[in-house]
């Protein structure tokens, strides 16, 4: 379980409330987490996600491009293991030795596949999936799909922040997958977010 008290939930929780802004449903933080990233304040966060998981004894980390890196680096350096990133291409019938996924994403619109290539997460790999949002869960739940298919196993996901509002940990919990974020957001109603303490 994320200790709330770690230094990375602290910090995480006062950089929302200082520098995150809700535009309709939309909880923007492009000011510290996933356009401009600050990189001591990632630190923190890929320490508390590194604790959370340590017990579970990930091999790799994987996360989908690009938001997904800064705190999939951050948690695969604190953990000292290696961390591989899905890459995101428009729908298309290319085929490539890898694990794909098609996924939607309700917020921006789009179809997209997310790809891994197979060189990268071998046969009965300890993984770890790491991601900047949880929201509708569809990018996690193909992440771990793939992982399934690699014949890996999937000790974790983790997230920077939680949208509790919406159906994504439920989507991923479905699959008996463990979850956790540093922040979870339990509203955004009138335009003012509320966080879990």
């Amino acid at each position: 379980m994320i200790d709330p008290n770690s230094a990375g939930a602290v910090q995480l929780r006062t950089a929302i409330a200082e520098l995150g802004r809700v535009e309709g449903s939309l909880l923007k933080v492009d000011g510290f987490l996933n356009h401009r990233v600050e990189p001591l304040l990632m630190i923190e966060i890929g320490q508390t996600l590194a604790t959370t998981f340590a017990a579970t004894a990930p091999e790799l980390v994987l996360t989908a491009e690009a938001s997904g890196i800064p705190p999939a680096l951050a948690t695969g350096a604190a953990l000292g293991i290696p961390v591989v990133y899905a890459k995101k291409y428009p729908r298309s019938d290319a085929v490539r030795p890898a694990y794909v996924r098609e996924v939607s994403s309700p917020t921006k619109g789009v179809e997209y596949r997310v790809e891994v290539a197979r060189r990268v997460l071998p046969e009965g790999t300890r993984v770890l999936v790491i991601d900047d949002f949880l929201s509708g869960g569809r990018t996690a739940e193909a992440l771990g799909e793939i992982v399934a298919e690699a014949e890996s196993v999937l000790v974790g996901l983790g997230f920077v922040i939680e949208k509790a509002f919406m159906e994504g940990r439920g989507r991923l919990e479905a699959h008996g997958w463990h979850v956790e974020s540093v922040a979870v957001v339990t509203s955004l109603e009138n335009g003012v977010v509320s966080l879990l303490d």
